[in-house]
């Protein structure tokens, strides 16, 4: 590290220290609509603070040139419900910057399994089971299911998809079938980025009866067992052309950027492209396509 980096000051994107500010000195950048009232998102916020008050405070820049006077950059909801209760003022975080973007923009919506150590951990702390689905505003049966969530997961699968938005109901259908099953189900989810339950019930459906976990397999409507066996067969084979294709996917692509790294010093060479020109126009015609394809990419 140079001595200049080193001497390089960090500038802090928000102050030291948290306000307390009325409500009556932030000024909203927008209003908040009759619809987005009435929008779930806004019907959980409330709840939310209802039950457990302001997890993430809002964010505030002060306006310059206006003393103990503040412009909100984010959580116009919050304020908003805030206001409705009648609350005089809320506790926030000062920017340095006076960006005016919506910093959730920045953040990832929680995965399922996230949200299941979330709500497992609340429960650990003494919280209801009630106290809870008031808090998300969602049915109970909500939050003991999502609680039930990896009740017959293996870990390898678990650590697979902490991270992924998938749907509660694919971890249904992965509980169907045994371990090594749901690690391979789950490795195939992840190559193809597909979590939906409908893909979850066409890998369990293709899965062989020795790898279920029930000992009957559960009729499939509108599949024949002969047509079952074909689906196991085909996924079977599709799941080590898959495998054959992983293991060499790293030296062909390293191949290939060699190759068309080359093929694009060749164009660039005017000799070279009036040779093909004169003698052989279709290899040049495809070398420009493969250029092209790898400008666009």
């Amino acid at each position: 590290m140079t001595g200049r980096n080193r001497n390089r000051k960090i500038k802090l994107a928000f102050e030291q220290t948290s306000l307390r500010i009325p409500l009556a000195d932030i000024e909203l950048l927008r209003a908040v609509t009759p619809a987005i009232k009435r929008s779930v998102k806004y019907g959980q916020i409330a709840a939310s603070i209802r039950e457990v008050g302001i997890i993430e405070p809002p964010v505030v820049v002060r306006i310059a040139g206006e003393a103990e006077r503040y412009r909100l950059l984010d959580g116009h909801i919050r304020i908003d419900i805030l206001a409705e209760r009648g609350d005089k003022d809320v506790v926030c975080l000062v920017a340095t910057d006076d960006e005016a973007i919506t910093y959730n923009k920045r953040i990832s919506r929680m995965a399922i399994v996230q949200e299941h150590k979330m709500i497992l951990k609340a429960l650990e702390k003494g919280v209801s089971e009630e106290r809870l689905a008031r808090a998300l505003n969602v049915n109970i049966s909500s939050i003991r299911n999502k609680r039930r969530l990896l009740e017959g997961i293996c870990e390898e699968v678990v650590k697979l998809l902490q991270d992924r938005m998938v749907p509660i109901n694919t971890f249904s259908e992965l509980k169907k079938l045994r371990p090594m099953r749901q690690i391979e189900a789950a490795e195939a989810m992840i190559a193809m980025n597909r979590y939906s339950w409908p893909y979850a019930k066409s890998l369990v459906a293709a899965t062989p009866q020795h790898q279920l976990v029930s000992e009957k397999r559960k009729a499939v409507r509108g599949l024949s067992d002969e047509q079952l066996d074909h689906m196991e067969r085909e996924a079977t084979n599709i799941d080590r052309e898959f495998r054959m294709i992983e293991q060499s996917y790293g030296s062909d692509h390293l191949d290939l950027v060699l190759a068309t790294g080359y093929l694009c010093r060749l164009i660039d060479n005017v000799r070279v492209v009036h040779h093909l020109a004169r003698h052989h126009p279709e290899l040049l015609s495809e070398f420009q396509r493969i250029v092209q394809m790898r400008d666009a990419a």
